[in-house]
C-alpha cells in the first residue's frame, strides 16, 4: 500500500492511522536547534470526525488511506437518511444525517455531490461549493430599510435557513456558498 513520507505531507492528504482514515487538517514544519525536524501535524477523523493532533520526525511515514472521491446524484431523503446513487455504476448508498451534516441545507433532488468511500463504505458527502436556491420564506423588506446593510433570516426551498440581505423576497434564487453558508448574489431565472 502507498505511503507519505514526512517530506510529503501536507494539507488535504488523507493518511490511515490505526485503520481509520485521517485528513491531515493542518502541519507545521519545526527545526529546532539540535536535533531532527519535526512535523506537527493536525489530523481529523473522516468517520467520526474528530481531531488529532501528531508530531512526527523527520522520515517517518504514514500508510495511505484507501479513500476514493467519486460523483453521486443526490436522489431523496428518507427520515434521518439521504439517498445518493454513483452516477458511473448506478449503486446507491445512504447516509445519515449525522454524515451529511450541514451540508442536506443545500442539497436539492438531482444535485451532483461529492461523496468520499472508505472501503467502498460512504464517510461524507460534500455539495458543491455554490448553489442556486430559490428562497421559500422571509419577512418582507421595510420602505427604506434596503439603503443600509441590514439582513434578514430567509428559509430556503430545501428547509435550511441562511442569513440574506433585506432586498430579497420570497421567490427570489439566490447563490449561496456551500463551505460559509454565506449569501453571494442574487441570480436571474
Amino acid at each position: 500500500m502507498a505511503s507519505y513520507n514526512t517530506s510529503d505531507f501536507k494539507k488535504g492528504i488523507k493518511v490511515q492511522i490505526d485503520g481509520e482514515p485521517y485528513l491531515m487538517v493542518e502541519y507545521n514544519f519545526v527545526k529546532p536547534g539540535k536535533g531532527n525536524a519535526l512535523y506537527k501535524c493536525r489530523l481529523k477523523n473522516l468517520v467520526r470526525g474528530t481531531t488529532l493532533d501528531r508530531t512526527y520526525r523527520g522520515g517517518d511515514s504514514l500508510e495511505a488511506a484507501d479513500v476514493a472521491e467519486i460523483d453521486a446524484q443526490y436522489l431523496y431523503r428518507q427520515q434521518d437518511h439521504f439517498v445518493f446513487m454513483d452516477n458511473a455504476s448506478y449503486e446507491q448508498y445512504e447516509l445519515t444525517a449525522e454524515q451529511v451534516d450541514e451540508g442536506w441545507k443545500y442539497l436539492k433532488e438531482g444535485m451532483i455531490c461529492s461523496m468520499v468511500l472508505f472501503n467502498n463504505l460512504p464517510i461524507t458527502v460534500s455539495p458543491p461549493n455554490q448553489v442556486v436556491l430559490r428562497i421559500e420564506y422571509c419577512e418582507p423588506a421595510v420602505r427604506g430599510n434596503t439603503a443600509t446593510n441590514l439582513t434578514k433570516p430567509c428559509k430556503l426551498e430545501t428547509g435550511g435557513e441562511i442569513i440574506c440581505p433585506a432586498f430579497v423576497n420570497i421567490g427570489d434564487l439566490i447563490k449561496v456558498d456551500t463551505r460559509t453558508a454565506e449569501y453571494l448574489e442574487r441570480v436571474k431565472e
